[in-house]
Order: structure tokens, then sequence, then C-alpha cells
């Protein structure tokens, strides 16, 4: 697999999910308590965030404890951050995430 490319289609894909899912639900960043994005790496995190105009406090990351932990990064991340108080009921939590089969998806969620 070509590194370079994997990461612009994860980027490109993972931004785009979380575009349309916020569209379809009338939100906006302003709205969200936190983004729970896959953790693979600090730059995917950093660019997607940046791309959706996340500010940095808003951005769940356990990757630089963990690592990436695959098809559990998304659930670690989230139960972290709920287990430390900081996602709170009513909360909404934006998610997305990339992986096996060059997948992407993404969801809102009322805690």
């Amino acid at each position: 697999m070509n590194g370079q490319e994997v990461y612009k289609h994860a980027v490109r894909n993972m931004v785009s999910v979380c575009e349309s899912v916020m569209a379809s639900q009338k939100v906006t960043v302003d709205d969200i308590a936190w983004f729970v994005p896959h953790q693979a790496n600090m730059r995917i995190i950093d660019t997607i965030g940046r791309k959706l105009n996340f500010p940095s406090e808003k951005v769940a990351i356990n990757v630089d404890r963990f690592g990436n932990t695959s098809s559990a990064t998304v659930p670690t991340c989230l139960d972290e951050y709920v287990e430390a108080g900081r996602v709170k009921k009513g909360d909404l939590v934006l998610m997305t995430t990339f992986g096996g089969g060059v997948t992407w998806a993404g969801a809102l969620v009322r805690w």
C-alpha cells in the first residue's frame, strides 16, 4: 500500500463523512462538545480537526498513550473521556473512523 495515498484518502473521507453527518443533522462545530476521531496518528487527527475547524480542546485524543489500537480506537478513547467525566449527559459527540478494506464511517451521538 502507498502510505501517502492512504493518508490522503483517510483524511478526505473522514472529513467528508463528518461534514455530511453535521449537515444532515443541521449542526455545526459549535454545537458539538467532543470530536472523537480514529486514533491512527497525531498527523491525521490534527489534519482532520483543522479541516473541520474543531478547536483542539474539543478533540479527544489518547493515541499518545495507547497508539493505534485499530478498530478499538474510537470506543476506547470515548470510554476514557466518559469515565473521566469529560463527556457529559446531553453532549453531542461526533465520531469518525477509517480502517480495514479502506472503509470509513461517521456518527453523531447525543450522549
